[in-house]
């Protein structure tokens, strides 16, 4: 592990400044006391206790008894994994505090939504717009996890397909059927072709149920889709144009939850899928 990426655990970890240190230190050097550790960090010797608290309570640390007290890093497999389930914790308290709030606060509000949103035309309904970037994968998270049958995804190279793997990989394990419709390598730069082939690569070694194909033309938008149905009774849908004058930062993608609108993106998602793209090799 690099020291970049050593960091970069450590700020997943919500490490402050003085407990990575001290933790980094730990496992470097191994038990050893607290002004010890002070001195070799340059922790204030008034705080050091305080972060070896901080760590013995997140699991990373152990207290060792005796006179004086020593203090030594868990291993690495463990703190990784004690970080794990420290966060899946956290996430169940949440969940039950939300869950046990769910009632009362539905009763309170749900009313006056519907009384708000009663004069709100069909069109003014079609769809509402997030910013690219955080939120949009944000939004795109949602749909996957949301999913029962399909997922359909326009996209130049999946360059986001990281930021979205993890509900990626629960739709695939829940067995949504999901293809992905890429642009064809050579309308790409080098740099993008790179990124596409890298994410076909892993599509390929780790969701092998996945089909992939590239579409022959420009794709004028891209997206996601999911749950379309010529019925119009279920669908939602994530979508993009495409803007080459307007940096990535500045655009917007359109959400929408239409059922008739998803099912027209659907059909347009079929007929290039069936007659105008090429399977990955």
């Amino acid at each position: 592990m690099t020291d970049d990426s050593a960091q970069q655990l450590f700020d997943r970890l919500d490490l402050r400044e003085y407990e990575a240190t001290a933790l980094r230190q730990l496992l470097t050097v191994g038990r050893t006391t607290a002004p010890n550790l002070a001195e070799g960090t340059g922790i204030p010797r008034a705080r050091i206790y305080e972060v070896l608290a901080t760590l013995a309570d997140a699991g990373y640390v152990k207290e060792v008894p005796g006179r004086p007290k020593e203090y030594e890093a868990k291993h690495p497999e463990a703190i990784v994994e004690r970080a794990i389930e420290n966060r899946r914790q956290s996430f169940e308290t949440f969940r039950e505090d939300v869950q046990s709030l769910r009632a009362p606060f539905l009763e309170e509000f749900g009313p006056l939504y519907e009384r708000a949103s009663g004069d709100v035309t069909p069109t003014e309904d079609l769809f509402h717009v997030v910013d690219v970037g955080q939120p949009s994968e944000t939004e795109t998270r949602q749909l996957y996890a949301d999913a029962e049958d399909e997922i359909c995804v326009l996209t130049k190279g999946f360059e986001y397909f990281e930021a979205i793997e993890p509900a990626f990989a629960d739709a695939y394990a829940r067995d949504v059927s999901i293809r992905v419709l890429l642009l064809d390598p050579a309308s790409l730069s080098e740099t993008n072709r790179d990124i596409q082939a890298a994410v076909i690569d892993r599509l390929q070694s780790e969701y092998p149920a996945v089909e992939v194909r590239f579409s022959n033309e420009a794709l004028p938008w891209r997206g996601t889709l999911v749950d379309p149905s010529m019925d119009y009774e279920t669908g939602t849908a994530i979508v993009l144009v495409e803007e080459k004058d307007v940096p990535l930062s500045m655009r917007q993608a359109a959400v929408t939850e239409n059922g008739s609108f998803v099912a027209g993106l659907g059909r347009y998602f079929e007929l290039i899928w069936g007659h105008d793209s090429t399977p990955v090799t």
